[in-house]
């Protein structure tokens, strides 16, 4: 769900599907994500992490771009890494989606009659 910020939407509401589960057992699923800059593309190429291992990046990005998750104002990738598979694709989807001018609807063409019409594209566990 986008939340307005002036006349630009820059943030955007999510659900995880499972949670991340604190050290006090508390669950965090509700979180804010914000649209990524150039600056984060640069800082994360310079974490020491993503230099020894690059698959790491997606995670430092994600830990940048999440504003809060649940009652946490601070997301590191540490906690990031913590969280199972399926949050984690769902993230993924999430920052591509907002990323991609946060625009649900994917233009396309018929390749048989060339009619032009847009797709909705749907995140994993949305109805």
């Amino acid at each position: 769900m986008p939340r307005k910020k002036d006349h630009l939407c820059t943030e955007f509401d999510f659900t995880l599907p499972r949670g991340l589960i604190d050290d006090k057992n508390r669950v965090h699923r509700h979180g804010i994500m914000r649209l990524a800059t150039a600056k984060d593309e640069i800082l994360v190429q310079q974490e020491r992490q993503v230099q020894e291992n690059p698959a790491y990046g997606s995670l430092c990005m994600l830990s940048r771009v999440i504003t809060r998750l649940g009652s946490l104002n601070v997301v590191t990738p540490d906690l990031i890494e913590n969280l199972i598979l399926a949050d984690i694709s769902y993230l993924r989807e999430f920052y591509n989606r907002i990323n991609q001018q946060g625009n649900p609807h994917i233009p396309t063409q018929c390749p048989h009659c060339n009619h032009h019409f847009s797709v909705r594209l749907e995140l994993a566990g949305e109805s």
